[in-house]
């Protein structure tokens, strides 16, 4: 249940933080830099077990 949700939350701010939207043009790789680090943090939660 947990992971679904963070799966979905996840997916979510990979579409919005895409750089192709106008909103997130001028945004640089800051919203990618941030997905990847929450994306690092979850695969090594899921790899010790936490989740």
């Amino acid at each position: 249940m947990l992971t679904t949700i963070i799966l979905i939350i996840l997916l979510l701010a990979l579409i919005g933080a895409f750089p192709a939207w106008p909103h997130a043009a001028n945004w640089g790789y800051g919203p990618s830099g941030i997905i990847g680090v929450i994306l690092v943090v979850l695969i090594v939660l899921l790899l010790m077990g936490r989740i």
